[in-house]
Protein backbone atom coordinates (compact mmCIF):
# COMPACT_ATOMS: atom_id res chain seq x y z
CA UNK A 1 0.00 0.00 0.00
CA UNK A 2 1.55 3.34 -0.97
CA UNK A 3 1.34 6.39 1.24
CA UNK A 4 -1.37 8.02 -0.92
CA UNK A 5 -3.68 5.07 -0.33
CA UNK A 6 -2.80 5.13 3.34
CA UNK A 7 -3.89 8.76 3.60
CA UNK A 8 -7.13 7.95 1.80
CA UNK A 9 -7.67 5.14 4.32
CA UNK A 10 -7.35 7.60 7.20
CA UNK A 11 -9.85 10.01 5.66
CA UNK A 12 -12.51 7.56 4.55
CA UNK A 13 -14.77 7.84 7.58
CA UNK A 14 -15.14 11.58 7.54
CA UNK A 15 -18.03 13.76 8.62
CA UNK A 16 -20.99 12.77 10.77
CA UNK A 17 -22.27 9.95 8.52
CA UNK A 18 -18.81 8.49 7.94
CA UNK A 19 -18.11 8.41 11.69
CA UNK A 20 -21.57 6.93 12.31
CA UNK A 21 -20.81 4.05 9.90
CA UNK A 22 -17.39 3.54 11.52
CA UNK A 23 -18.96 3.27 15.00
CA UNK A 24 -21.78 0.99 13.82
CA UNK A 25 -19.23 -1.30 12.11
CA UNK A 26 -17.36 -1.58 15.41
CA UNK A 27 -20.55 -2.35 17.36
CA UNK A 28 -21.41 -5.12 14.86
CA UNK A 29 -17.93 -6.59 15.00
CA UNK A 30 -16.98 -6.36 18.68
CA UNK A 31 -18.35 -6.39 22.21
CA UNK A 32 -17.61 -2.69 22.55
CA UNK A 33 -20.37 -0.54 24.02
CA UNK A 34 -22.00 2.23 22.04
CA UNK A 35 -21.40 4.99 24.61
CA UNK A 36 -17.68 4.24 24.90
CA UNK A 37 -17.18 4.23 21.10
CA UNK A 38 -19.13 7.47 20.71
CA UNK A 39 -17.18 9.14 23.50
CA UNK A 40 -13.85 8.22 21.88
CA UNK A 41 -14.90 9.40 18.40
CA UNK A 42 -16.35 12.68 19.69
CA UNK A 43 -13.22 13.33 21.75
CA UNK A 44 -10.89 12.66 18.81
CA UNK A 45 -12.90 14.52 16.18
CA UNK A 46 -13.08 18.22 15.46
CA UNK A 47 -16.85 18.17 14.98
CA UNK A 48 -18.89 21.25 15.86
CA UNK A 49 -21.45 21.13 18.69
CA UNK A 50 -24.44 20.53 16.35
CA UNK A 51 -22.50 17.83 14.46
CA UNK A 52 -21.65 16.05 17.72
CA UNK A 53 -25.36 16.06 18.59
CA UNK A 54 -26.24 14.74 15.13
CA UNK A 55 -23.66 11.93 15.41
CA UNK A 56 -25.13 10.97 18.80
CA UNK A 57 -28.66 11.11 17.33
CA UNK A 58 -27.82 8.96 14.29
CA UNK A 59 -25.79 6.27 16.09
CA UNK A 60 -28.30 5.98 18.94
CA UNK A 61 -31.22 6.16 16.50
CA UNK A 62 -29.94 3.43 14.19
CA UNK A 63 -29.21 1.19 17.18
CA UNK A 64 -32.59 1.90 18.78
CA UNK A 65 -34.52 1.22 15.57
CA UNK A 66 -32.23 -1.49 14.15
CA UNK A 67 -34.99 -4.15 14.21
CA UNK A 68 -37.37 -2.06 12.10
CA UNK A 69 -34.63 -0.70 9.82
CA UNK A 70 -33.29 -4.20 9.09
CA UNK A 71 -36.80 -5.60 8.58
CA UNK A 72 -37.39 -2.98 5.85
CA UNK A 73 -33.95 -3.38 4.24
CA UNK A 74 -34.35 -7.17 4.20
CA UNK A 75 -37.55 -6.74 2.23
CA UNK A 76 -36.00 -4.51 -0.43
CA UNK A 77 -32.49 -5.97 -0.68
CA UNK A 78 -32.04 -8.73 -3.26
CA UNK A 79 -30.31 -11.54 -1.40
CA UNK A 80 -29.43 -11.78 2.28
CA UNK A 81 -29.05 -8.32 3.77
CA UNK A 82 -27.24 -9.71 6.83
CA UNK A 83 -24.42 -10.96 4.52
CA UNK A 84 -23.97 -7.50 3.03
CA UNK A 85 -20.51 -5.80 3.34
CA UNK A 86 -20.45 -3.89 6.70
CA UNK A 87 -19.72 -0.49 5.11
CA UNK A 88 -22.64 -0.89 2.69
CA UNK A 89 -24.97 -2.33 5.33
CA UNK A 90 -24.35 0.46 7.86
CA UNK A 91 -24.39 3.22 5.23
CA UNK A 92 -27.86 1.99 4.21
CA UNK A 93 -28.98 1.83 7.86
CA UNK A 94 -27.76 5.39 8.51
CA UNK A 95 -29.54 6.69 5.39
CA UNK A 96 -32.76 4.82 6.17
CA UNK A 97 -32.80 6.08 9.76
CA UNK A 98 -32.60 9.63 8.42
CA UNK A 99 -35.34 8.95 5.85
CA UNK A 100 -37.72 7.40 8.39
CA UNK A 101 -37.05 9.43 11.53
CA UNK A 102 -35.29 12.75 10.82
CA UNK A 103 -37.41 15.46 9.22
CA UNK A 104 -34.60 17.99 8.93
CA UNK A 105 -32.65 16.02 6.33
CA UNK A 106 -34.16 15.78 2.82
CA UNK A 107 -34.54 12.18 1.59
CA UNK A 108 -32.48 12.75 -1.57
CA UNK A 109 -29.62 14.18 0.52
CA UNK A 110 -29.58 11.12 2.81
CA UNK A 111 -29.48 8.82 -0.27
CA UNK A 112 -26.79 10.83 -2.09
CA UNK A 113 -24.53 10.89 0.96
CA UNK A 114 -24.84 7.12 1.41
CA UNK A 115 -24.19 6.48 -2.30
CA UNK A 116 -21.10 8.76 -2.39
CA UNK A 117 -19.75 7.14 0.77
CA UNK A 118 -20.21 3.58 -0.53
CA UNK A 119 -18.73 4.50 -3.91
CA UNK A 120 -15.64 5.94 -2.24
CA UNK A 121 -15.14 2.85 -0.06
CA UNK A 122 -16.46 -0.06 -2.09
CA UNK A 123 -16.75 1.10 -5.71
CA UNK A 124 -19.47 1.78 -8.29
CA UNK A 125 -21.43 -1.48 -8.18
CA UNK A 126 -22.23 -1.47 -4.42
CA UNK A 127 -22.99 2.27 -4.76
CA UNK A 128 -25.55 1.56 -7.51
CA UNK A 129 -27.10 -1.14 -5.35
CA UNK A 130 -27.30 1.24 -2.37
CA UNK A 131 -28.97 3.85 -4.58
CA UNK A 132 -31.50 1.38 -6.02
CA UNK A 133 -32.49 -0.10 -2.63
CA UNK A 134 -32.91 3.27 -0.87
CA UNK A 135 -34.84 4.91 -3.73
CA UNK A 136 -37.13 1.90 -3.96
CA UNK A 137 -37.87 2.20 -0.21
CA UNK A 138 -38.65 5.92 -0.56
CA UNK A 139 -41.07 5.20 -3.45
CA UNK A 140 -42.88 2.57 -1.38
CA UNK A 141 -42.48 4.15 2.07
CA UNK A 142 -46.20 4.36 2.82
CA UNK A 143 -46.95 0.75 1.93
CA UNK A 144 -44.20 -1.10 3.84
CA UNK A 145 -45.58 -4.33 5.27
CA UNK A 146 -44.70 -5.73 8.67
CA UNK A 147 -45.40 -9.22 10.08
CA UNK A 148 -49.08 -9.91 10.81
CA UNK A 149 -49.81 -9.39 14.55
CA UNK A 150 -52.60 -12.00 14.39
CA UNK A 151 -50.19 -14.64 13.11
CA UNK A 152 -47.35 -14.01 15.57
CA UNK A 153 -47.59 -11.05 17.94
CA UNK A 154 -44.01 -11.39 19.24
CA UNK A 155 -42.55 -11.35 15.69
CA UNK A 156 -44.66 -8.30 14.79
CA UNK A 157 -43.67 -6.40 17.96
CA UNK A 158 -40.04 -7.40 17.42
CA UNK A 159 -39.91 -6.00 13.87
CA UNK A 160 -42.12 -2.96 14.34
CA UNK A 161 -40.89 -1.86 17.78
CA UNK A 162 -37.31 -3.03 17.21
CA UNK A 163 -36.59 -5.41 20.13
CA UNK A 164 -35.20 -8.97 19.99
CA UNK A 165 -37.93 -11.62 19.79
CA UNK A 166 -36.74 -13.58 22.86
CA UNK A 167 -37.19 -10.48 25.03
CA UNK A 168 -40.56 -9.56 23.54
CA UNK A 169 -41.84 -13.10 24.22
CA UNK A 170 -40.74 -12.91 27.86
CA UNK A 171 -42.48 -9.58 28.35
CA UNK A 172 -45.72 -10.67 26.65
CA UNK A 173 -45.81 -13.69 29.00
CA UNK A 174 -45.18 -11.45 32.01
CA UNK A 175 -47.04 -8.22 31.23
CA UNK A 176 -49.57 -9.17 28.52
CA UNK A 177 -50.02 -7.58 25.10
CA UNK A 178 -51.02 -4.01 26.02
CA UNK A 179 -48.43 -3.40 28.74
CA UNK A 180 -45.67 -4.94 26.61
CA UNK A 181 -46.53 -2.63 23.73
CA UNK A 182 -46.39 0.38 26.06
CA UNK A 183 -43.03 -0.77 27.43
CA UNK A 184 -41.57 -1.21 23.93
CA UNK A 185 -42.80 2.26 22.94
CA UNK A 186 -41.30 3.77 26.12
CA UNK A 187 -37.94 2.06 25.47
CA UNK A 188 -37.80 3.71 22.03
CA UNK A 189 -38.36 7.23 23.33
CA UNK A 190 -35.28 9.45 23.15
CA UNK A 191 -33.71 9.56 26.63
CA UNK A 192 -34.30 12.41 29.02
CA UNK A 193 -31.53 14.07 30.98
CA UNK A 194 -31.78 14.18 34.77
CA UNK A 195 -29.50 15.92 37.24
CA UNK A 196 -28.91 15.15 40.90
CA UNK A 197 -28.25 18.31 42.89
CA UNK A 198 -25.06 17.97 44.92
CA UNK A 199 -25.94 19.61 48.23
CA UNK A 200 -22.30 19.41 49.36
CA UNK A 201 -21.76 22.35 47.00
CA UNK A 202 -25.12 23.98 46.28
CA UNK A 203 -28.88 23.84 46.93
CA UNK A 204 -31.73 22.87 44.58
CA UNK A 205 -32.89 26.52 44.59
CA UNK A 206 -29.47 27.87 43.61
CA UNK A 207 -28.99 25.32 40.82
CA UNK A 208 -32.47 26.05 39.45
CA UNK A 209 -31.75 29.76 39.37
CA UNK A 210 -28.44 29.10 37.55
CA UNK A 211 -30.29 26.93 34.99
CA UNK A 212 -32.80 29.75 34.52
CA UNK A 213 -29.98 32.25 34.02
CA UNK A 214 -28.71 30.29 30.99
CA UNK A 215 -32.29 29.62 29.79
CA UNK A 216 -32.17 25.86 30.25
CA UNK A 217 -35.71 24.58 30.81
CA UNK A 218 -36.35 21.96 33.49
CA UNK A 219 -38.94 20.49 35.83
CA UNK A 220 -38.72 18.92 39.29
CA UNK A 221 -37.92 15.23 39.63
CA UNK A 222 -41.01 13.03 39.88
CA UNK A 223 -40.19 11.26 43.15
CA UNK A 224 -37.04 12.64 44.80
CA UNK A 225 -36.55 16.38 45.52
CA UNK A 226 -32.78 16.27 44.87
CA UNK A 227 -33.40 15.47 41.18
CA UNK A 228 -34.11 17.90 38.34
CA UNK A 229 -35.37 16.75 34.94
CA UNK A 230 -34.12 18.73 31.95
CA UNK A 231 -36.58 19.46 29.14
CA UNK A 232 -34.05 18.78 26.39
CA UNK A 233 -30.78 16.96 25.89
CA UNK A 234 -27.87 19.39 26.00
CA UNK A 235 -24.10 19.34 26.38
CA UNK A 236 -24.58 20.17 30.05
CA UNK A 237 -21.31 18.50 31.06
CA UNK A 238 -19.50 21.33 29.24
CA UNK A 239 -21.11 23.87 31.61
CA UNK A 240 -18.82 25.44 34.22
CA UNK A 241 -21.16 24.42 37.07
CA UNK A 242 -20.80 20.76 36.13
CA UNK A 243 -17.02 21.10 36.52
CA UNK A 244 -17.55 22.93 39.82
CA UNK A 245 -19.44 19.88 41.13
CA UNK A 246 -22.91 21.44 41.47
CA UNK A 247 -24.61 18.32 40.08
CA UNK A 248 -24.14 14.92 38.55
CA UNK A 249 -26.03 13.48 35.58
CA UNK A 250 -27.94 10.39 36.74
CA UNK A 251 -31.40 8.90 36.34
CA UNK A 252 -33.86 9.44 39.17
CA UNK A 253 -34.11 5.66 39.65
CA UNK A 254 -30.52 5.70 40.98
CA UNK A 255 -31.75 7.66 44.02
CA UNK A 256 -34.14 5.02 45.36
CA UNK A 257 -31.49 2.63 46.76
CA UNK A 258 -29.81 5.53 48.59
CA UNK A 259 -33.06 6.76 50.12
CA UNK A 260 -33.85 3.17 51.17
CA UNK A 261 -30.41 2.74 52.71
CA UNK A 262 -31.31 5.44 55.24
CA UNK A 263 -27.72 6.51 55.96
CA UNK A 264 -27.04 8.99 58.76
CA UNK A 265 -24.06 11.33 59.27
CA UNK A 266 -21.13 9.63 61.01
CA UNK A 267 -22.02 6.09 59.95
CA UNK A 268 -19.72 3.51 58.39
CA UNK A 269 -21.10 2.50 54.96
CA UNK A 270 -19.96 -0.05 52.36
CA UNK A 271 -20.63 0.42 48.64
CA UNK A 272 -19.79 -3.01 47.28
CA UNK A 273 -19.87 -2.29 43.49
CA UNK A 274 -19.19 1.41 43.49
CA UNK A 275 -17.93 2.61 40.07
CA UNK A 276 -18.69 4.93 38.34
CA UNK A 277 -19.72 6.52 41.63
CA UNK A 278 -23.13 8.16 41.15
CA UNK A 279 -24.65 6.33 44.11
CA UNK A 280 -21.46 6.61 46.22
CA UNK A 281 -21.54 10.39 45.83
CA UNK A 282 -25.22 10.54 46.81
CA UNK A 283 -24.44 8.52 49.98
CA UNK A 284 -21.68 11.00 50.90
CA UNK A 285 -24.00 13.90 50.16
CA UNK A 286 -26.69 12.55 52.54
CA UNK A 287 -23.98 11.96 55.18
CA UNK A 288 -22.67 15.49 54.66
CA UNK A 289 -19.14 14.18 54.06
CA UNK A 290 -18.97 12.74 57.61
CA UNK A 291 -18.36 9.16 58.73
CA UNK A 292 -16.76 6.76 56.28
CA UNK A 293 -17.83 5.24 52.97
CA UNK A 294 -15.76 2.32 51.70
CA UNK A 295 -16.11 2.03 47.91
CA UNK A 296 -14.94 -1.14 46.16
CA UNK A 297 -14.47 -1.99 42.51
CA UNK A 298 -12.51 -4.82 41.00
CA UNK A 299 -11.24 -2.78 38.03
CA UNK A 300 -8.70 -0.03 38.51
CA UNK A 301 -9.84 1.74 35.32
CA UNK A 302 -13.39 1.97 36.67
CA UNK A 303 -12.18 3.14 40.05
CA UNK A 304 -10.25 5.94 38.33
CA UNK A 305 -13.54 7.17 36.85
CA UNK A 306 -15.11 6.99 40.32
CA UNK A 307 -12.24 9.00 41.85
CA UNK A 308 -12.56 11.66 39.13
CA UNK A 309 -16.32 11.94 39.75
CA UNK A 310 -15.97 12.09 43.53
CA UNK A 311 -13.22 14.71 43.33
CA UNK A 312 -15.37 16.88 41.04
CA UNK A 313 -18.30 16.56 43.48
CA UNK A 314 -16.09 17.57 46.47
CA UNK A 315 -16.64 14.24 48.23
CA UNK A 316 -14.04 13.67 50.98
CA UNK A 317 -15.28 10.78 53.15
CA UNK A 318 -14.75 7.87 50.72
CA UNK A 319 -12.02 5.23 51.01
CA UNK A 320 -11.49 3.62 47.60
CA UNK A 321 -10.19 0.07 47.15
CA UNK A 322 -9.42 -1.90 43.98
CA UNK A 323 -10.52 -5.40 44.97
CA UNK A 324 -12.94 -8.10 43.94
CA UNK A 325 -15.82 -7.66 46.41
CA UNK A 326 -15.81 -11.40 47.18
CA UNK A 327 -12.21 -11.14 48.44
CA UNK A 328 -12.84 -8.11 50.66
CA UNK A 329 -12.58 -8.65 54.43
CA UNK A 330 -13.42 -6.25 57.25
CA UNK A 331 -13.39 -7.02 60.98
CA UNK A 332 -15.27 -3.94 62.15
CA UNK A 333 -18.50 -4.36 60.16
CA UNK A 334 -20.74 -1.71 58.57
CA UNK A 335 -23.91 0.13 59.62
CA UNK A 336 -25.17 0.09 56.04
CA UNK A 337 -24.25 -1.90 52.92
CA UNK A 338 -25.25 -1.12 49.33
CA UNK A 339 -25.08 -3.92 46.76
CA UNK A 340 -25.79 -2.18 43.46
CA UNK A 341 -25.23 -5.37 41.52
CA UNK A 342 -23.93 -5.72 37.96
CA UNK A 343 -26.94 -6.73 35.86
CA UNK A 344 -28.30 -7.14 32.33
CA UNK A 345 -29.20 -3.41 32.29
CA UNK A 346 -32.52 -4.14 30.55
CA UNK A 347 -34.23 -1.31 32.43
CA UNK A 348 -32.02 1.30 30.75
CA UNK A 349 -32.77 0.74 27.04
CA UNK A 350 -33.76 4.35 26.34
CA UNK A 351 -30.21 5.41 27.24
CA UNK A 352 -28.39 2.24 26.15
CA UNK A 353 -30.23 0.85 23.12
CA UNK A 354 -27.30 -1.42 22.18
CA UNK A 355 -27.91 -3.57 25.29
CA UNK A 356 -31.04 -5.15 23.83
CA UNK A 357 -29.00 -6.52 20.90
CA UNK A 358 -26.02 -7.56 23.05
CA UNK A 359 -27.93 -9.52 25.70
CA UNK A 360 -29.49 -12.97 25.55
CA UNK A 361 -31.11 -15.37 27.98
CA UNK A 362 -27.73 -16.97 28.72
CA UNK A 363 -26.43 -13.63 30.08
CA UNK A 364 -29.24 -13.48 32.64
CA UNK A 365 -28.66 -17.10 33.68
CA UNK A 366 -24.93 -16.42 34.12
CA UNK A 367 -25.19 -13.17 36.03
CA UNK A 368 -27.66 -14.33 38.71
CA UNK A 369 -24.91 -16.37 40.43
CA UNK A 370 -22.66 -13.30 40.59
CA UNK A 371 -25.53 -11.20 41.97
CA UNK A 372 -26.37 -13.76 44.64
CA UNK A 373 -22.74 -14.07 45.77
CA UNK A 374 -22.48 -10.28 46.08
CA UNK A 375 -25.62 -10.07 48.20
CA UNK A 376 -24.31 -12.85 50.44
CA UNK A 377 -20.92 -11.13 50.72
CA UNK A 378 -22.45 -7.74 51.54
CA UNK A 379 -24.69 -9.30 54.20
CA UNK A 380 -21.70 -10.95 55.88
CA UNK A 381 -20.13 -7.51 56.42
CA UNK A 382 -23.21 -5.92 58.01
CA UNK A 383 -23.51 -5.17 61.74
CA UNK A 384 -26.58 -6.48 63.65
CA UNK A 385 -29.62 -4.16 63.21
CA UNK A 386 -27.95 -2.73 60.09
CA UNK A 387 -29.62 -2.35 56.67
CA UNK A 388 -28.47 -3.78 53.36
CA UNK A 389 -30.01 -2.62 50.06
CA UNK A 390 -29.81 -4.80 46.95
CA UNK A 391 -30.46 -2.89 43.72
CA UNK A 392 -30.26 -3.30 39.93
CA UNK A 393 -31.15 -1.38 36.75
CA UNK A 394 -32.99 -4.31 35.18
CA UNK A 395 -36.64 -5.41 35.17
CA UNK A 396 -36.01 -9.17 34.98
CA UNK A 397 -37.38 -11.10 38.02
CA UNK A 398 -34.51 -13.63 38.12
CA UNK A 399 -32.09 -10.75 38.77
CA UNK A 400 -34.37 -8.99 41.23
CA UNK A 401 -36.82 -10.41 43.75
CA UNK A 402 -35.84 -14.03 43.05
CA UNK A 403 -32.32 -13.26 44.31
CA UNK A 404 -33.71 -11.63 47.46
CA UNK A 405 -36.20 -14.46 48.04
CA UNK A 406 -33.48 -17.11 47.78
CA UNK A 407 -31.26 -15.14 50.18
CA UNK A 408 -34.04 -14.77 52.77
CA UNK A 409 -34.80 -18.50 52.62
CA UNK A 410 -31.15 -19.29 53.34
CA UNK A 411 -30.52 -16.56 55.95
CA UNK A 412 -33.10 -16.63 58.74
CA UNK A 413 -31.40 -13.74 60.60
CA UNK A 414 -32.40 -11.30 57.82
CA UNK A 415 -35.84 -9.99 56.96
CA UNK A 416 -37.29 -7.76 54.25
CA UNK A 417 -38.24 -4.19 55.19
CA UNK A 418 -41.27 -2.89 53.32
CA UNK A 419 -40.17 0.07 51.17
CA UNK A 420 -43.68 1.53 51.30
CA UNK A 421 -42.72 3.61 54.35
CA UNK A 422 -40.17 5.54 52.27
CA UNK A 423 -41.93 6.00 48.92
CA UNK A 424 -45.29 6.57 47.25
CA UNK A 425 -47.40 3.48 46.64
CA UNK A 426 -46.98 3.49 42.85
CA UNK A 427 -43.26 2.63 43.22
CA UNK A 428 -43.82 -0.39 45.48
CA UNK A 429 -44.43 -3.87 44.08
CA UNK A 430 -46.44 -6.71 45.61
CA UNK A 431 -43.37 -7.84 47.62
CA UNK A 432 -42.73 -4.46 49.25
CA UNK A 433 -39.72 -3.64 47.03
CA UNK A 434 -39.17 -0.63 44.76
CA UNK A 435 -39.84 -1.62 41.13
CA UNK A 436 -39.94 0.96 38.35
CA UNK A 437 -40.89 0.51 34.69
CA UNK A 438 -40.20 3.07 31.94
CA UNK A 439 -43.78 3.08 30.57
CA UNK A 440 -45.39 3.48 34.00
CA UNK A 441 -42.99 5.74 35.92
CA UNK A 442 -41.28 7.67 33.12
CA UNK A 443 -37.80 6.78 34.43
CA UNK A 444 -35.42 3.83 33.95
CA UNK A 445 -36.57 0.36 34.92
CA UNK A 446 -35.02 -0.56 38.26
CA UNK A 447 -35.32 -2.61 41.44
CA UNK A 448 -34.35 -2.04 45.09
CA UNK A 449 -34.95 -4.19 48.17
CA UNK A 450 -34.13 -3.30 51.77
CA UNK A 451 -33.15 -6.02 54.28
CA UNK A 452 -32.40 -5.77 57.99
CA UNK A 453 -30.01 -8.00 59.93
CA UNK A 454 -31.92 -9.01 63.04
CA UNK A 455 -28.98 -10.36 65.09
Amino acid sequence: MDSTNENIGLNLYQGVRGLAVKILNRIDRTDAYLDKLLEIEIKNSNLSGPDKSLLFEIVHGVTRWLGRIDWILNGFYKGQFSKCIPNVKNAMRVALYQILFLDKIPEYAAVNEAVDFVKKLQGQKPADLTNAVLRNIIRNKDSIRYPEPEEDLAVYFSAYYSHPTWLVKRWINRYGKEQTEKLLIANNVKPSLTLRVNTLVTTPEELKSLLNSVELKFSDGKYIPEFIRMSALSNITDWEYFHKGYFSVQDESTGFPIKLLDVKPGMRVLDLCAAPGGKTAFISDVMNNTGEVVALDRYESRLKILIKNLDRLKVTNVIRKVIDANDYEDAEGFDRVLVDAPCSGLGTLTKKPDLKWKRDLGDIRKIVNIQYDLLKKGASLLKPSGFIVYSTCTIEPEENFEIVKKFLLENANFSLVNAGQEFVKELIDENGCVTTLPHIHGIDGSFAAKLIRNN
